[in-house]
């Protein structure tokens, strides 16, 4: 494994970066022969499978060998494999072959998943793991990410996100779907930048979100492939607002912080589906901590889609914040006009 670029909060980083490798490594052996009947429905109806669990454990034993005295949030939790043995016995096989040469019995591998129920809050350090981010995309076979995150006192301080299908490359012109790639990994801290490796090679390069998209590559938006996710009608009035003339990228999961990170699109959007009809939702602090530190360190800048910072320190949700929305310093402020007057057309 490289140097990572930067000393601050250096031990953190490398051990961050040592368990979201073996986590991408392991979901991607699991992706390469998965097959949708292997996926597993939670009680809140998403989806959740062998490589979520295994990836949240792997990285869960990191972090409790290493920081026994950090609290963790993840996203998955023991229900499933408390009643499932088959599951169980799947899940401690893929910890155990990817994350040679440590070994761990059954029990310490569900003991580090059950750490991950910590509440969160203002003060104290804790890590929040998604094994999985964008499981959809990952039983499509398309974009994931692995995100894993450290917050100190309610700010975010580290964050890491691995995307095992990302292309090192940005996509084409034209592209709506952003093909698969060999993997990327993203690195950011709080004051020290953004960085990017690929998932094979460890040489980091910083990298930069310009102020605006060049007219080399115009304006588009990143949004979700799942019109659930986020309301794609209004989000395309606002494409409207900004005169976007390119179809959005569409993917699954980080990977679109990820993308915006390096320059790519120029906006995310992600406006909730409560503006039309759908349900209330709190975005949940794993699916965007590695990623708003990601654009900010990069030199952009994440709100929520009223233009307030993103708040950490109100537990699992950012239930303060309502919706989100990315891009570069000069964008940001047209994108928020522009969310502003769509919602304000849409009532």
């Amino acid at each position: 494994m490289s140097s990572i670029p930067f000393n601050r909060l250096r031990p953190e980083a490398e051990l961050a970066v040592k368990a979201v490798l073996q986590a991408c490594n392991l979901t991607k052996s699991v992706q390469k022969s998965f097959k949708q009947d292997e996926t597993i429905i939670k009680k809140d109806k998403s989806p959740v499978t062998t490589a979520d669990l295994s990836a949240q454990a792997l990285i869960s034993l990191h972090l409790v060998s290493a920081f026994p005295s950090d609290q963790i949030i993840g996203e998955e939790d023991l229900s499933e494999l408390r009643k499932n043995a088959e599951l169980r016995s799947k899940v401690v096989g893929l910890v155990n072959e990817h994350g040679k040469p440590d070994q761990w019995s059954e029990q310490e591998i569900l003991d580090a998943i059950d750490k991950g129920s910590a509440e969160g809050g203002p003060s104290g350090r804790f890590w929040t793991i998604d094994p999985v981010d964008g499981t959809s995309g990952f039983i499509r076979h398309q974009q994931y990410a692995v995100c894993l995150a450290l917050i100190v006192d309610g700010q975010v301080e580290l964050g890491v996100i691995g995307c095992p299908n990302l292309g090192s490359k940005p996509a084409a012109m034209g592209e709506e779907i952003i093909p698969n790639g060999d993997g990327v990994l993203m690195l950011a801290a709080k004051g020290e930048g953004s960085w990017a490796r690929s998932l094979s090679d460890g040489t980091y390069e910083r990298i930069s979100l310009p102020p605006s998209p060049p007219s080399s590559n115009p304006l588009t938006f990143l949004e979700s492939v799942e019109a659930g996710h986020s309301a794609h009608s209004i989000q395309a009035r606002i494409g409207e607002l900004l005169e976007v003339k390119r179809p959005s990228l569409r993917m699954d999961s980080q990977a679109k912080y990820a993308c915006l990170s390096r320059g790519e699109g120029g906006v995310y959007l992600r406006i909730p589906t409560k503006y039309v009809g759908g349900k209330d939702y709190q975005e949940k602090i794993w699916d965007h901590a590695s990623g708003s530190l990601l654009i900010a360190e990069s030199g952009g800048i994440c709100t929520d889609m009223r233009g307030n910072p993103l708040n950490f320190s109100k537990g699992r949700t950012l239930s303060v914040n309502e919706g989100i929305v990315a891009a570069g310093k000069a964008t940001h402020p047209k994108a928020i006009a522009a969310v502003e007057k769509a919602l304000s057309e849409n009532k």
